[in-house]
């Protein structure tokens, strides 16, 4: 019935990154994980991933959320800070502060924000210091 083999414990090892709040689930406080997130539920707090972040439809954050990368089909309000990129459908609702690397929008997404794009400006001055150098010019 339980097995000391490797292969079946690496399996249990992937099968367990990704941590699901359900539909229905209400979290309140400080929210952190070292593996993915799936939102279905409702968190109100801080929450701290340097994993992917999937919220549903259903799926509701108020507060801070900081991570890597984000898709949202449902709804946010707070300070978002991902070092990656900011994926919305068009059921997305997100309201407050966001910095982030890159952004992706569907039509139809709401995207009322303070935003800032920490890896677009990083890429706009090397490439305007590449094109001025090759036209002998110094940035």
């Amino acid at each position: 019935m339980f097995s000391d083999n490797k292969k079946d414990k690496k399996a249990y090892e992937n099968s367990s990154s990704q941590n699901i709040i359900a539909k229905g689930t209400n979290i309140v406080g400080d929210f952190s994980s070292e593996g993915d997130l799936r939102i279905d539920g409702t968190i109100e707090g801080n929450l701290t991933t340097p994993g992917k972040i999937v919220v549903g439809k259903s799926g509701v954050i108020k507060g801070t959320l900081n991570g890597s990368d984000a898709y949202f089909e449902g709804k946010f309000s707070g300070n978002l800070t991902l070092t990656g990129t900011l994926t919305l459908k068009s059921s997305a609702h997100i309201e407050g502060e966001v910095v982030l690397g890159k952004l992706e929008v569907e039509p139809g997404a709401t995207f009322n924000v303070n935003c800032v794009m920490k890896g677009a400006l990083k890429e706009l001055n090397n490439s305007n210091t590449s094109q001025n150098l090759k036209k002998g010019r110094s940035a």
